[in-house]
């Protein structure tokens, strides 16, 4: 079912006019579903949600770089979106897959700026991707492909204007590579333009493992009240990426028993736990999940259907569909990647007690830590890791805490109760400013 035509076309009551931009991205017509959804709760200017429908700026850039092996040149496809500049900065990750289009973006622009809404970030919304296969290029590739991007986006990336930050398939390197490049252009150091940069670059000591870390917070939070205790509790992990690899080291840390863990290449499970100091250790060796000796190797469809007590997608978005939602047997879905649960799947998981953790919330510690090491970097006063955790934790536990009450308050949905939270606050602040000339 895709979104209703007046958020996508913005036409509200008017007839529908094709926007070709955005409307044939599944991904996009989700997230503006979700937006129609909650503006049912709420009273909302309709003016108001006309512009938190579309993106603000998007631009798409051609990035042309020499290829390693033969020399010839590759024209690879980049984007930047810009979801929201009204409560601050655009603040968003990079990301480089295979998969990445315009309407994707638009769409992880938009959580984001609902992220930084439920969080109280004085950031808005962007996201940023090329369409490539990062583990098909050489580092020589990466940099380059790196440099020339920052350099095509440069009109509208700045520290007050739009700050990037590590996602799927780039990391610190990534950001280092961005911060020298565009410090080259303004002929001085400029640290704030990234965050997720190498600590010895200015970066923040723990925001690697942010993104997981929060994720763990918000799961310890719905195991107290269910009345779950840590060492009771089984784990299932999508992804064994940055954020699903810190996932399962801080909840093994916890006396949890992750069962079962997957990547892109496959998935492997073990109802005893599974090592994961061991298995971090055979995949940064340069092997793969599935051979992993001390686990079986299971089909990668299979592992959202293993019975547990807390499920955490953390790789892509919709990956929990209307074919496979009745097959999840976990207590708490903690949603650490972005957008893995379709609407369609959210009405079905809606009859069961599965304690939805929604992503605007599950996995926003990643940028609450990068908010830090903004702050950090404009201060040039940095912090411990042990003070950023705690202001970590302080602010992921008050957010939740918000959501929760508020859900109770008027019987929602923990999603819709988020995204009511953030998206009021966004469209106050919008009301606020005006709309100029």
């Amino acid at each position: 079912m895709s979104a209703p035509a007046g958020i996508i076309n913005g036409t509200n009551d008017r007839p529908h006019k094709p926007n070709p931009v955005f409307e044939n991205s599944p991904t996009f017509q989700m997230a503006c579903r979700q937006l129609e959804m909650v503006a049912e709760h709420m009273d909302l200017d309709r003016g108001v949600l006309e512009r938190l429908s579309k993106p603000k700026r998007a631009m798409v850039v051609s990035i042309p770089i020499i290829m390693d092996n033969d020399g010839r040149t590759e024209s690879f496809i980049g984007y930047r979106v810009q979801h929201s500049l009204t409560s601050g900065p655009s603040k968003g990750g990079l990301r480089f897959h295979p998969s990445v289009d315009l309407g994707e973006v638009a769409a992880l622009a938009m959580w984001m700026s609902w992220k930084c809404g439920i969080m109280n970030l004085p950031f808005g919304g962007a996201k940023g991707g090329i369409a490539c296969d990062p583990a098909s290029l050489t580092h020589g590739e990466l940099e380059r492909l790196t440099r020339r991007f920052t350099e095509e986006v440069l009109s509208i990336i700045g520290p007050r204007m739009d700050v990037m930050a590590p996602d799927l398939g780039t990391d610190e390197q990534t950001m280092a590579w961005i911060y020298d490049t565009y410090s080259m252009h303004v002929g001085y150091a400029c640290p704030e333009i990234v965050t997720g940069k190498p600590v010895e670059l200015g970066g923040c000591l723990g925001r690697r493992e942010a993104t997981g870390r929060g994720v763990v917070y918000c799961v310890q939070e719905a195991l107290n009240e269910l009345n779950i205790k840590l060492g009771e509790a089984t784990a299932v992990v999508q992804g064994f990426g940055n954020v699903g690899n810190a996932v399962c080291v801080e909840l093994a840390q916890r006396g949890v028993r992750v069962i079962g863990i997957s990547d892109r290449y496959g998935a492997i499970r073990n109802q005893r736990g599974i090592d994961v100091a061991a298995l971090t250790k055979h995949v940064n060796s340069g092997k793969l999940i599935r051979d992993f000796p001390e686990a079986e190797a299971i089909p990668g469809d299979d592992l959202l259907k293993i019975p547990c007590t807390i499920l955490v997608p953390a790789a892509l978005e919709r990956v929990i569909t209307q074919k496979n939602a009745s097959q999840i047997r976990c207590r708490i879905l903690a949603e650490a990647a972005n957008g893995p649960t379709t609407p369609e799947a959210d009405a079905i998981l809606a009859d069961s007690d599965i304690f939805i953790i929604p992503d605007v919330i599950c996995n926003a510690g990643g940028v609450t830590v990068s908010y830090f090491e903004w702050v950090q970097d404009i201060q040039q006063f940095f912090w411990s890791e042990d003070h950023v955790n705690r202001a970590l934790e302080e602010l992921m536990l008050k957010a939740f805490r918000k959501v929760r009450a508020k859900a109770r308050e008027q019987h929602l949905s923990m999603r819709i109760a988020a995204l009511l939270l953030c998206v009021q606050k966004i469209a106050t602040e919008k009301l606020r400013r005006g709309l100029f000339p």
